[in-house]
C-alpha cells in the first residue's frame, strides 16, 4: 500500500475553481424578470407553460442520469414547464429521438452531444424550426460548431488533469484509466487529461459499461496480469463500486478513484474504499439546462453570451468532506 498524505495545492484544479467560480456567477439558475415586468408567485414562475425536451445518451440502470434528471424535473416544476425527458446509449436513436421532439413542435430542447456528430444534422433541424437547443455534460468542444444556444458541464480533459495531479500527490505511478464506452468524448476527454496531468504511467482499459459482470471479469484480469498497476481510475460511480470488487478479487493493492458519484459511492468514499471522487454536479447540469430555455424564451438571456460554456465541476470530493455531500446524495441529488 502506498502512503497516503494530504494533497499539496494543484495547478490545474486551481484554475478549475476560479473557472468554476466564473462559470456559476454568470449562470441562470436565478428567476429573472418576467416579459411585461409581471413578478413570478414566490418561488414559481407563471409565465405561459412551455415544453422542454431533454435527450441524453443515457444507457439503462445508469444511475448518474438520475440526478440529472431532477435537477431537470425541479427547474420545471419552478418555471412552469412541461418536461418531456427520453434517452438512448446509441447516436442514431438519440438523432431520433430529438427529431421526435421537433416534431412535436416543443418550445426548446437541452440534449447532450456524447457523439457530436451524429447529434450534428439533428440540431440544425431544430435550429431551421425556430426551437432553441441547448447542451450539457457532453459536447464542450462541439456545442459552438453544432449551433447550440450554450452549455453546461465540466471541461473533462481540464479535469482529468488535476485529477492526475492529486494522484501524484498521492504517490501513484501507475494508473489505468477505465472507460465504459469507447469513443464517447467525455470519457475519453477524462483519461486523456489525466495522462497530461499524472507524472506516472497511463494506459486505458475498455470495458462495456452495459455488463457489470463484464467489467469487473476484464479489470481482475487486468489486475492479475500486471502487478505494477497501484492506481485504478473510473469514469463512473457504479464501475467505481464493482473495481473496489475486481480489486479484491484480484488480490491487488491497487487504489480507486473515479469521476462522478452516487449516493452508495459517496459511502465508501466514506469508508476509505474509494480515495476521492470527482463530481460535476449532474443535478445542477439538469437544473441549469432547463433554466435556461425558460430564462431565454421569457427575458432573452443566454449564459456565457454564446461563447463560453457554464463550467458545473470539477469538485473533489474526498473523505474530508464527504460527510456533508452525504446528506445531499441521501435525497438523491448529489
Amino acid at each position: 500500500m502506498r502512503r497516503h498524505h494530504r494533497p499539496a495545492a494543484l495547478t490545474a484544479a486551481a484554475l478549475v475553481g476560479a473557472l468554476l467560480a466564473a462559470g456559476c456567477s454568470s449562470g441562470s439558475g436565478g428567476k429573472q424578470s418576467e416579459t411585461g415586468g409581471t413578478d413570478a408567485a414566490a418561488g414559481k414562475a407563471t409565465t405561459p407553460r412551455m415544453t422542454v425536451a431533454m435527450v441524453t445518451h443515457a444507457a439503462p440502470g445508469d444511475t448518474f442520469w438520475d440526478l440529472i434528471r431532477k435537477g431537470a424535473q425541479a427547474a420545471a416544476a419552478k418555471d412552469n414547464i412541461k418536461l418531456v425527458y427520453s434517452s438512448d446509449p446509441v447516436a442514431g436513436n438519440q438523432a431520433n429521438l430529438v427529431q421526435n421532439a421537433i416534431d412535436q413542435k416543443v418550445d426548446g430542447i437541452a440534449l447532450t452531444a456524447a457523439k457530436p456528430d451524429a447529434m450534428k444534422g439533428a440540431v440544425a433541424k431544430a435550429k431551421a424550426a425556430g426551437i432553441p437547443v441547448v447542451g450539457f455534460n457532453s459536447g464542450l468542444d462541439d456545442w459552438k460548431e453544432l449551433g447550440m444556444l450554450e452549455y453546461f458541464g465540466q471541461d473533462e480533459n481540464l479535469a482529468g488533469q488535476a485529477f492526475g495531479e492529486r494522484l501524484d500527490q498521492l504517490g501513484a505511478k501507475h494508473a489505468v484509466c477505465v472507460i465504459q464506452e469507447q469513443g464517447q468524448v467525455a470519457l475519453e476527454a477524462r483519461c486523456a487529461g489525466l495522462k497530461q496531468g499524472f507524472k506516472g504511467t497511463t494506459e486505458n482499459l475498455y470495458v462495456n459499461g452495459t455488463d457489470m459482470p463484464s467489467v469487473k471479469s476484464t479489470l481482475t484480469a487486468k489486475l492479475q496480469k500486471d502487478t505494477t498497476i497501484d492506481q485504478v481510475v473510473t469514469l463512473g460511480a457504479p464501475i467505481a463500486l464493482a473495481a473496489v470488487q475486481s480489486v479484491r478479487d484480484a488480490g491487488s493493492e491497487a487504489e480507486v478513484a473515479t469521476f462522478d458519484l452516487n449516493k452508495d459511492l459517496v459511502a465508501s468514499v466514506q469508508r476509505g474504499d474509494i480515495e476521492f471522487a470527482v463530481d460535476q454536479q449532474p443535478y445542477l447540469q439538469g437544473y441549469l439546462a432547463v433554466d435556461a430555455l425558460w430564462l431565454y424564451r421569457t427575458n432573452g438571456n443566454f449564459s456565457g453570451g454564446g461563447t463560453a460554456p457554464v463550467l458545473t465541476g470539477p469538485a473533489f470530493i474526498t473523505k474530508d468532506n464527504a460527510d456533508t455531500i452525504a446528506e445531499f446524495a441521501k435525497k438523491g441529488t448529489r
